[in-house]
């Protein structure tokens, strides 16, 4: 690819997410004793640029977020993890997505309660177009869709590939954001829904166009599903890694920015896969969205020993 410089840029969302850990979610009116808490940055960009950064990409964030102490606190760990901030944009009337998490321990499950009055993610008119442009991958999501719409075109003139981290369907102009993504990867439950179909090989047919270059179904435990241009027809499955998993919270962000890592490193398709597999698995073995992002050398120690 082109040298630019930045790997990856994201303008989605960002979330400061408080974990509540308990031994497993309570049934309607029960009291449960809370293990512990913890305050960590979160959100599908921020989740996936801190990924992709740890695993040794160049990485920037150009949304808008506000001045209160929520962005504040997610700057701050962003700025930690070296991703370049100096094109975000401020204003006092946005805020980042506050979730607060209930990770159940027995069984590794997570019920989130997410906040989002005044999330702005991808402004209309921002970043310039030349920030854009200075990226060789684009992650987009479905907040701040006219937004995201406006960097994928800048994106598609500039041959520069767009991944796709969307979980919903966010009103007018989503389909059309849709058919922009190149490297679409999406969740089992979301496919089901998008396409009305429940098994991943009919879903993933669906959600093929011809401009794409792959579309990933991602189902957790059962692994995933593709298809790329060289065989749009039929989907390929590669199974899981096998760990103890403690704590989903963020896995699908954390595979989206290390397939952004990987392809802006210009991987192979099926290496990119499993690079982002495992790890959204090793993050999977230790609690909290972020926390558990694996760096390069433990994501390269991993995958050495499971061939």
């Amino acid at each position: 690819m082109k040298s630019r410089p930045f790997d990856v840029l994201g303008l989605g969302a960002v979330a400061v997410d408080d974990l509540i850990y308990v031994d497993e979610f309570p049934a309607p009116d029960l009291k449960v004793h809370v293990q512990s808490t913890a305050r960590q940055c979160g959100g599908l960009a921020a989740t996936a640029l801190v990924a992709a950064a740890r695993l040794g990409a160049r990485c920037a964030y150009a949304g808008t977020i506000g001045t209160d102490e929520l962005s504040i606190f997610a700057l701050h760990q962003l700025r930690r993890e070296s991703i370049d901030l100096k094109h975000i944009r401020q204003t006092e009337t946005a805020r980042v997505f506050h979730s607060r998490i209930i990770v159940g321990r027995k069984n590794g499950t997570r019920n989130i309660f997410s906040d989002g009055h005044g999330v702005v993610g991808a402004a209309p008119a921002w970043p310039p177009a030349a920030v854009i442009q200075s990226t060789r991958v684009l992650l987009v999501d479905h907040v701040g869709v006219r937004g995201m719409l406006r960097a994928s075109r800048i994106a598609r003139r500039a041959g520069i590939p767009i991944v796709g981290d969307l979980e919903r369907n966010s009103g007018p102009g989503f389909a059309e954001l849709f058919e922009f993504v190149d490297h679409l990867i999406v969740s089992q439950e979301f496919a089901a829904r998008h396409t009305g179909r429940t098994n991943p090989a009919q879903e993933i047919r669906r959600l093929w166009n011809g401009h794409r270059q792959t579309v990933i179904i991602t189902d957790g435990p059962r692994g995933c599903w593709y298809v790329d241009q060289v065989n749009p027809r039929s989907a390929t499955h590669l199974p899981a890694f096998a760990v103890e998993a403690i704590d989903t919270t963020g896995c699908g962000d954390v595979f989206h920015g290390a397939y952004a890592a990987a392809l802006a490193e210009g991987l192979p398709l099926v290496e990119r896969i499993r690079f982002s597999s495992a790890a959204a698995a090793l993050k999977a073995t230790l609690p909290g969205g972020q926390s558990g992002i694996p760096n390069r050398k433990r994501l390269q120690r991993f995958l050495t020993s499971s061939v």
